[in-house]
């Protein structure tokens, strides 16, 4: 198995086990309240810090989003700093035709972020 499967693998596995109080709580922690909020597409930002303290649970449709950027992020973040991930997140990607991974994953493209991801991680 490559490096890259490996990681892959790995970031799935870590979306899929955690609980969704934990993964707000961590998203919240590295990508800040709003960005995640904005990538949730939720308009209030505090519900972010209510999904991570367990007092309510994300919608369905925010949850998937949730998930999709804990995967990316943790993808990234095997070989990348936390800050690193966190400013490839908001900055424009070529490999999304100049948008930003966190609206890709706002708009429910999430094969397209993840595939951003891979991009990067390969050097590009």
């Amino acid at each position: 198995m490559t490096d890259a499967l490996v990681r892959s693998q790995r970031a799935h596995r870590a979306s899929v086990e955690v609980a969704t109080a934990d993964m707000a709580q961590y998203l919240q922690e590295v990508l800040g309240q709003k960005l995640t909020a904005y990538i949730a597409d939720v308009a209030d930002h505090k519900a972010v810090g209510r999904w991570a303290s367990g007092k309510r649970k994300p919608q369905p449709k925010a949850e998937e989003r949730l998930r999709s950027a804990y995967t990316v992020f943790h993808l990234l973040q095997s070989v990348e700093s936390p800050h690193t991930v966190r400013a490839w997140m908001v900055g424009l990607n070529p490999q999304l035709a100049d948008e930003s991974p966190a609206t890709a994953l706002r708009e429910g493209r999430f094969k397209d972020a993840l595939a951003a991801a891979r991009a990067f991680l390969a050097g590009g």
